[in-house]
């Protein structure tokens, strides 16, 4: 069983994405009586089970538990009031939740047809794929998670409309001989599922840290002034980045006090339309043009307003920025990046070495002590 252990915890597999802490693990255990517990399963898939067995279970454990048909298995993510806490959060009832057991702690047996079951997922999801377009329908199998004991199979999918797909289970329960459950799935729920790298560099957020999918729209990015590229925006999963939202909050605060960019600034020497918002300067560029970006210049929000003001009144500013504003703009431009560090331009190695430096250094070389003895002058 130890040994059962030792393997689960240095696995590399996806099986522990939703990490949860136990701030209570410091207290006495006759505080901590609940018998209930979570159990987490491939990805995101978690279930609530109970300790009718009085187990000694902690954070890690392999565990085989109750399942419809024969047992699962799964890892330990929280025991104890932790459990009862996590059922609330993801607002179960526990009156009315019904509680499946925790058998025993895994066997080594039970562990390796884990491990077997686990092996075969990939294969059966490019198979059931092609299973699936011979039959013509219009979904798509984004993950397979056959259970502990290989008795049974969850196959998620993903689609646009309503898909009838009983001849779909018969096909499937024929060739991989086990019980199929489908379970349909949203696109980012699937990208969440397969994991991936993202354009920052870093793993995707809804695979490993995001447990809730907020909507996300277009209006986060014209809040924070980003172009709307539907290349750039989008995520791997077909729809807008999750990361859209994470700083709107802060932009929409900033904003707060910015005049509208619909308002247009009138001019001794013609009108100005908006053209851009640098919201953490406080800076807006407005252009001569409407349509494109003609004589682009930056004016502290300070001065937008007072303009604004003034041509309510029906008078026209002799132009956008005066000398305050000059000083104004000129001194938020010296806080862009210099290379202070003192560093060289990394191209300098595409630079070719000039041979006339090689030859140069050879004449100033000094003669050696041979030579000045064979010289006239340096005799006495």
């Amino acid at each position: 069983m130890e040994e059962v252990q030792s393997k689960c915890s240095t696995c590399v597999d996806r099986c522990g994405k939703l990490d949860v802490y136990d701030w209570l693990a410091d207290v006495p255990e006759s505080c901590n009586v609940s018998d209930v517990v979570e159990i987490q399963f491939k990805n995101t898939r978690k279930s609530y089970y109970k300790n009718t067995n009085g187990l000694r279970l902690k954070k890690g454990d392999v565990v085989a538990v109750e399942a419809s048909p024969g047992h699962d298995i799964g890892t330990v993510s929280c025991t104890g009031e932790i459990a009862v806490m996590q059922m609330k959060k993801n607002r179960f009832n526990i009156s009315d939740y019904e509680f499946k057991r925790v058998y025993r702690h895994a066997k080594p047996v039970d562990y390796e047809k884990w491990e077997e079951a686990k092996g075969l997922e990939h294969q059966t999801m490019i198979e059931s794929r092609q299973i699936s377009a011979d039959l013509n329908l219009n979904m798509k199998i984004g993950d397979v998670e056959y259970q502990g004991d290989r008795t049974k199979a969850i196959f998620y999918y993903i689609a646009d409309e309503r898909v009838d797909f009983r001849q779909l289970i018969k096909v499937l329960a024929d060739r991989f001989k086990v019980r199929i459950e489908m379970r349909q799935i949203g696109a980012r729920q699937e990208a969440g599922r397969i994991g991936g790298i993202g354009p920052c560099g870093r793993e995707l957020c809804c695979s490993s840290w995001i447990t809730n999918f907020v909507s996300v729209t277009t209006n986060a990015a014209r809040y924070q002034e980003i172009s709307l590229n539907p290349q750039k925006l989008a995520g791997q999963c077909g729809k807008l980045k999750c990361c859209l939202n994470f700083e709107l909050d802060a932009y929409i605060d900033a904003q707060k006090d910015f005049p509208s960019t619909e308002i247009a600034l009138e001019t001794q020497d013609g009108t100005f339309y908006h053209f851009k918002t640098d919201i953490f300067k406080g800076v807006m560029s407005y252009s001569s043009d409407k349509n494109i970006p003609a004589n682009i210049t930056e004016v502290p929000v300070d001065r937008v307003k007072e303009i604004i003001r003034l041509n309510k009144r029906g008078k026209k500013v002799s132009g956008l920025v005066d000398d305050r504003n000059v000083a104004q703009v000129s001194r938020t431009k010296q806080l862009d990046y210099q290379n202070v560090v003192g560093e060289d331009s990394i191209s300098r190695f595409d630079e070719p070495k000039k041979s006339g430096n090689r030859n140069r250094n050879k004449r100033r070389r000094k003669p050696n002590n041979r030579n000045q003895n064979q010289n006239p002058k340096n005799k006495k």
